[in-house]
């Protein structure tokens, strides 16, 4: 177990030691290296010439839009899928839930016209909206299969108290499957964080790139800033880094019970 928890932090150490070289330290036979002066110019340079701070404040905005309607359309749908009977309820899911099974790639160039035609190419929306529609899919199988594994008694409760199904909904079942929600939250999270081609497929205009962005300002045809492009990559891995941490507990029950009961 300690030989797979260091292979697994090895790249995020590897990824720290490389964003504080010099560029001329990068040729070397050493895996890690201890730098002769740690370069914070790398640092400077990702925040000044790569416009971390406007390209992190969109990375902001469009994560937090995309968490929040994954999770609204997933806690909902997985309730009527799992609590409710009607007909082509199976069927219905089931096209959803295929959806997990299609790459993001198919669907960048349907994508691109139809937000072409719609007006939605260079808006928050034109990310926004296709990172719920990948996200749905795996959020709903997680969800459905913890409410699949709780008692149906306190919202029976609830119902015969007057209470309505929205009511049940936000008040009775929230609360019990937060667990999930919290592991929907923090792989929306790392997905819309860390994506990078649909972003640079729909979105061209300056003051809507998100953090991936910055990493090409470093690359150039005849050289790169590689110390530059380190420090951006360790700016991004930061915050999924964190959001793992805090959720780690969440994350495993949410999905432990997916896998059970899904």
């Amino acid at each position: 177990m300690a030989m797979v928890a260091v292979g697994q932090l090895f790249p995020l150490v590897w990824l720290v030691n490389y964003s504080f070289l010099k560029s001329g330290e990068f040729y070397s036979d050493a895996i890690l290296k201890w730098p002769d002066e740690f370069q914070w110019k790398n640092y400077r340079d990702a925040f000044t010439y790569g416009h971390v701070p406007e390209y992190f404040l969109n990375s902001v905005i469009v994560t937090a839009a995309s968490i929040a309607g994954t999770l609204l359309l997933s806690l909902t749908m997985a309730y009527a899928f799992t609590r409710m009977r009607w007909k082509w309820r199976e069927v219905s899911k089931n096209l959803i839930l295929i959806g997990m099974m299609i790459p993001i790639h198919a669907t960048l160039l349907p994508n691109y016209i139809l937000f072409h035609k719609v007006g939605l190419l260079n808006h928050y929306l034109g990310l926004i909206l296709p990172y719920i529609a990948v996200s749905i899919p795996i959020s709903i199988y997680i969800v459905s299969g913890f409410l699949e594994s709780l008692p149906t008694a306190v919202e029976e409760s609830a119902v015969i108290d007057g209470c309505s199904i929205y009511g049940v909904i936000f008040r009775i079942v929230t609360p019990m499957v937060a667990p999930a929600l919290g592991t929907v939250g923090v792989m929306t999270f790392i997905s819309c964080w860390n994506e990078f081609i649909m972003a640079y497929t729909f979105i061209t205009e300056e003051s809507l790139k998100t953090l991936p962005f910055s990493i090409i300002q470093f690359v150039g045809q005849y050289s790169s800033n590689y110390g530059a492009q380190f420090a951006v990559l360790t700016i991004i891995a930061l915050p999924s880094l964190l959001m793992y941490l805090l959720f780690t507990e969440q994350i495993a029950r949410g999905l432990t019970a997916g896998a059970v009961k899904g």
